[in-house]
């Protein structure tokens, strides 16, 4: 099959907007609970209703306006995904403003870029930090008119500012807008050249919201639905569920400090997650290692195993054997259960989108009661453009279009999407949006297929086939997402273009390394002697044989090389929702691909 439509469910007004399903929310339930924060890290979780939200917003609001903030001015974020954020993101669009976001990893260059092609007026960031970085590149961005800190107080400085502005002012502002007008632009954090400004309406967020929350229904809007935010605001998948929880009725949390993750999954006990697969890959290689290290490994594999055996047979006509469903309930009273526990206990769903996720994990998750539903999208359709459904998922598949979206496969594979969430453009760069945007249809750059009944797969980026000398051509992503899920590997870059055969670079992953180290009974290594280390090497060469069977020989890795140093968002090789870039890793390590080559010949 070469393309597949799901039709709309929900048809919006086109003269409304963000504002009024904002409204429509707190209209409905006003006393009820929308956000929980934690005004201390160790403290509670504090419910703000609909009612109290909405003060704060229209509050928050007119200190934008009595800052000086005019309908369609920018207004810039950068901070971490916390309370403030969403308080900000909502008052901007009270305000008639346009959010901005802004990655707090960001570099003083990319910074200024973004201030100065979205030409923001106002800023907010998070920390002195970030305002240092600000200044740096301020002379640069002469329409910038004010920077505030939270940290310092910027949610009262503007309450205080905004004290004397009317009402009047802020309902008629929250009215001026329509769907298809811009409610934001966001900058994508490429693998190659400067961001683009992504500008997504109004009507991109309000219309796919609503039909989402009408499609998967039971997943996000079930009676006490509550999820809990760690990915960065910054990102379109996070910003996508921050606007999803108003009309699907789901309460809302935020945690800024992924380092305490699992304390807050405990404490704010989410029905739904929303996460990269990286995040499902460190919680099981965490749990197998801790139960490896107490002694309880093969407890823990056997359980694991029975886990993704189990899931596997609810897919059969006949479902698991009477014998099955016995030994998964001992392997979930032994093992699984308390893994649920860790993940607050109440999460029934989980949603993952950014990479695959892997049918291995996919299983292992469902079996221990999280059912994962993958989904694909990109910030040019506003996050998700096909889904998994509960009660129609293909686990190793990214899913169905959601309502309102085609999706097709083009003659050189490339994956195209139409619907109600794709994108108006890039902020200006014409030839960029015509370069993607072809009578409605997205060109993602993603390969793909889709099945008989309309799944979609992905099978690679368009732009990283890998041509060998032999004319092979390797999607590296089938090799990598592999190879990433091993506790001891953080990245890898699959190489071998116009080469005679497949190689990998490898690095090295700090947090997994000691744990699988003391997991083994091996003393502690430092990085360097842990990629010298026999017993290192000889559990990555299982996992290199391991992924290659998901590939042809031609398309195999030979061999690989582990990096003296890992790939990461501050030392400028991953982009902030986690993509190698690659271009830069073969050019600053084009001594290492070298050497993997020396001598050439493979068979």
């Amino acid at each position: 099959m070469d393309e597949f439509r799901t039709p709309l469910l929900i048809e919006v007004d086109p003269s409304s907007n963000l504002n009024t399903l904002f409204a429509a929310r707190v209209e409905s339930a006003p006393d009820a609970p929308v956000v929980e924060h934690k005004t201390e890290p160790e403290g509670p979780w504090i419910p703000i209703t609909g009612r109290e939200l909405d003060a704060e917003v229209v509050a928050v609001a007119k200190g934008l306006v009595a800052r000086g903030v005019q309908p369609g001015d920018r207004v810039g974020i950068m901070s971490r995904t916390r309370y403030e954020w969403s308080l900000l993101d909502w008052a901007a669009w009270a305000a008639g403003a346009i959010p901005v976001p802004l990655y707090e990893t960001s570099s003083a260059e990319q910074v200024s870029w973004i201030l100065t092609d979205a030409d923001v007026s106002l800023l907010v960031v998070e920390t002195a930090e970030h305002a240092v970085t600000v200044a740096e590149v301020r002379p640069d961005a002469p329409n910038l008119r004010d920077v505030l800190v939270l940290d310092e107080g910027a949610v009262e400085e503007l309450v205080t500012a905004g004290a004397q502005v009317a009402d009047e002012e802020i309902a008629r502002r929250r009215s001026l807008a329509v769907l298809a007008d811009t409610a934001t632009v966001i900058y994508t954090s490429g693998t190659t050249g400067r961001p683009k400004g992504v500008e997504l309406t109004h009507g991109n967020f309000y219309e796919l919201t609503v039909n989402t929350v009408a499609d998967l229904n039971e997943v996000v809007s079930e009676p006490g639905a509550r999820t809990l935010l760690f990915m960065p605001l910054a990102h379109v998948f996070a910003r996508f569920i921050h606007v999803l929880c108003m009309p699907a009725g789901a309460v809302l949390g935020h945690t800024p400090d992924t380092r305490t993750l699992l304390e807050d999954l405990a404490s704010f006990k989410p029905t739904f997650i929303l996460a990269v697969p990286r995040v499902f890959e460190k919680v099981y290689n965490s749990a197998e290692q801790k139960a490896v290290a107490g002694g309880k490994g093969a407890i823990f594999q056997r359980a694991a195993k029975t886990s993704i055996v189990y899931s596997r047979a609810l897919d059969t006509p006949r479902g698991p054997s009477p014998w099955l469903r016995l030994q998964h309930r001992v392997a979930d009273a032994l093992v699984l259960k308390r893994l649920r526990n860790a993940l607050g206990g109440h999460a029934r769903w989980a949603i993952s989108g950014g990479a695959p996720l892997g049918e291995r994990l996919g299983h292992f998750y469902r079996g221990l009661g999280l059912v994962v539903l993958e989904g694909y999208g990109l910030t040019e359709t506003t996050a998700p453009a096909t889904v998994n459904r509960p009660s129609r998922s293909k686990i190793g598949s990214v899913g169905l279009p959601l309502p309102g979206t085609s999706v097709r496969i083009a003659e050189d594979g490339e994956v195209e999407v139409k619907g109600i969430q794709v994108f108006r453009g890039y902020h200006a760069n014409d030839h960029a949006t015509a370069e993607a945007l072809s009578d409605g249809w997205f060109r993602t750059g993603d390969l793909g297929a889709i099945d008989e009944d309309g799944y979609l797969s992905i099978t690679g980026r368009k732009k990283e086939i890998i041509v060998t000398a032999g004319g092979k051509n390797v999607a590296p992503a089938v090799l990598e997402d592999r190879l990433r899920g091993h506790p001891l590997i953080s990245q890898v870059v699959v190489v071998g273009d116009a080469q005679p055969f497949i190689a990998a670079l490898v690095t090295l992953d700090p947090e997994g390394v000691p744990g699988w180290l003391a997991a083994h009974g091996k003393p502690a290594l430092s990085m360097a002697e842990a990629a010298t280390d026999p017993d290192v090497l000889a559990s990555i060469d299982k996992a290199v044989e391991r992924a290659n069977k998901a590939v042809s020989r031609a398309e195999s890795i030979r061999k690989y090389r582990i990096l003296d140093t890992d790939l990461t968002i501050a030392n400028g090789y991953l982009t902030p929702k986690l993509s190698v870039k690659r271009s830069l890793v073969l050019k600053d390590f084009a001594t290492e691909v070298d050497a993997l080559y020396a001598g050439k010949r493979e068979d």
